[in-house]
């Protein structure tokens, strides 16, 4: 019997080992990078198709904000708080309870989506009309009601095996799912040109119910798959705690999660409600009628959505530091391993910053170049994407500092931090917005001032709670340098080339010498050390590359 508990053990804590921090980071960020790579391409087709533009992205972004509230959730609250419970279990050998957990969950979280689903699709009407103050928007809601259900189960499939160690069932499916979406959003959207733009976005979005069911056929075909290999073998006992009492504990974990893991989208959430009836305040006396007024709200709805759509690229890879966190740290605070708890929040700080920063920049300097190349038909909104590139370096590394304070159990700080935060953005929304002369740059501004004080919050947090080491040279102003010298040449390649070269054309090329000119001063001011470099994949071979070139000792 003693033998027969000793190889199932084995196979367990090999099973995990293999799957380290750096590997899962890689994972979700290559999962993230496609997902959001497929969502520009599918944003991009339906804003430039005939009958559509900045209009009709405002109706699909209107009701589609629900859904992105929901993805965020679902790919970072709900399965956040079951990967915590189950990896704290899991670094103590005891799979058949972290199992039990997972069964509780599913029912738990099933009851609530399905609660959630039936509530949008009842509400609809009342939403859109009471709440948004735009009628038509009731049908993109109602054809995505029926996700909000599949989506909740989905999570915790993925929250349950990312505290096994494994990011492959979040990423393999968010990507299928993402695929799946940006195939079936083109070809409905482009099925109903002619169509009313409510209508047609109304269509995109019954395209993201379908592919949230394909995306859960597959979680369930991998969870039957893969799920002997970590709860058979064992003679651990049973868990005998009471299903109600489990189902307390995960609710207790799962509220402050959830509500901080929309950190990310609840300013758009906020701009959704208020901008609309904002908007129509500010100009109820330049348009005569109403449906003009709602016309004017959806379209400038639509520049902060098309907007988002791209810096949530830079930000994808960010988020993977936040999915990959949450457990790793849990199982080094369960062990007792705080240097390695605090070596993972060392490098996931640094490295964001070293991608979020240069994007920023890029946009700034950018701004205008990008929006013609990607919308041509709609290309408004080059000072909302700068103001939104600065917002976004705060966002990106309020997610890390989120997911570290959730490891180290500090669940409820990100929470009550944006909870006061959305106060002050909602004030300054209601203040700006509604001025005629400011419009949707007040959302912008106010986007940008609830992040900073999340940040304030957040990371003043983190530093009393955990010793970890940030060399404010090396990961803030060296990349600052950097981006300046950076933003010079594509300026310069701009005011020389912008009457020559094609706008698309010039654009790539400015993207590319721009990020050839970031990297060469990262690697001149050796802003990364040996042991950050051979973190990354390949880092030794890298790291070996640079010492023959005599970058590096």
């Amino acid at each position: 019997m003693k033998r027969t508990r000793k190889v199932g053990i084995n196979l367990n804590e090999t099973k995990v080992k293999k799957n380290s921090f750096v590997r899962n980071v890689l994972m979700l960020m290559l999962s993230q990078v496609l997902i959001k790579i497929l969502g520009l391409v599918y944003r991009l087709a339906i804003t430039n198709a005939n009958g559509f533009g900045d209009l009709g992205n405002g109706y699909y972004s209107a009701g589609y904000q629900v859904y992105t509230v929901l993805l965020i959730i679902s790919s970072q609250g709900i399965p956040g708080a079951v990967s915590k419970l189950v990896a704290d279990k899991v670094s103590n050998g005891e799979y058949k309870k972290a199992h039990k957990i997972y069964k509780v969950s599913l029912l738990v979280f099933g009851i609530i989506g399905f609660i959630a689903s039936l509530l949008l699709f009842i509400s609809s009407d009342f939403i859109a009309s009471a709440i948004l103050n735009v009628s038509d928007v009731k049908y993109v809601l109602r054809v995505l009601s029926p996700a909000i259900f599949f989506v909740c189960i989905s999570a915790v499939i993925r929250g349950y095996f990312a505290g096994l160690g494994t990011m492959k069932a979040s990423s393999v499916s968010q990507a299928l799912e993402q695929l799946f979406n940006c195939v079936l959003t083109i070809t409905l959207v482009y099925t109903l040109i002619g169509r009313e733009p409510y209508v047609m976005a109304a269509g995109g979005t019954l395209a993201t119910t379908l592919a949230v069911l394909m995306s859960f056929s597959y979680l369930v075909v991998f969870y039957k798959k893969n799920i002997k290999l970590y709860v058979e073998n064992t003679e651990e006992k049973e868990e005998n705690t009471p299903i109600k009492s489990l189902a307390k504990k995960i609710i207790i974990t799962a509220i402050p999660l959830t509500i901080g893991s929309v950190i990310s989208v609840v300013t758009t959430l906020i701009d959704t409600i208020t901008v609309s009836n904002c908007i129509q305040i500010a100009y109820e006396n330049i348009f005569e009628t109403k449906v003009l007024l709602e016309q004017e709200a959806m379209r400038l709805t639509g520049i902060l959505s098309k907007v988002d759509t791209i810096i949530n690229l830079p930000l994808a890879v960010n988020l993977s530091f936040y999915s990959a966190l949450i457990p790793a740290i849990t199982g080094a605070i369960a062990r007792k391993d705080y240097e390695s708890a605090s070596n993972k929040i060392s490098f996931s700080i640094s490295t964001s910053l070293l991608v979020v920063i240069p994007c920023a920049a890029g946009f700034i300097t950018l701004a205008n170049p990008i929006l013609q190349m990607l919308y041509p038909n709609a290309s408004d909104g080059a000072g909302i994407l700068q103001i939104t590139s600065l917002t976004m370096v705060f966002i990106a590394i309020n997610h890390t500092i989120q997911g570290s304070l959730f490891g180290l159990g500090k669940m409820y700080i990100p929470a009550m931090a944006l909870t006061f935060a959305c106060i002050v953005k909602i004030i300054l929304n209601l203040i700006l917005v509604r001025n005629p002369n400011i419009n949707i740059y007040g959302a912008a501004i106010s986007s940008l001032v609830c992040q900073i004080i999340v940040f304030i919050i957040i990371y003043t947090v983190l530093k009393k709670s955990i010793k970890f080491k940030f060399n404010v040279k090396n990961n803030l102003i060296k990349p600052i340098v950097a981006c300046i010298a950076m933003a010079g040449v594509i300026l310069i390649l701009q005011f020389l080339l912008s009457n020559v070269v094609n706008n698309i054309v010039l654009t790539i090329i400015s993207i590319i010498i721009g990020a050839c000119i970031y990297l060469l001063f990262i690697i001149l001011f050796r802003v990364m050390n040996k042991e950050d470099i051979c973190l990354l994949p390949g880092g030794n071979k890298i790291y070996n590359v640079l010492v023959k070139l005599k970058l590096y000792n």
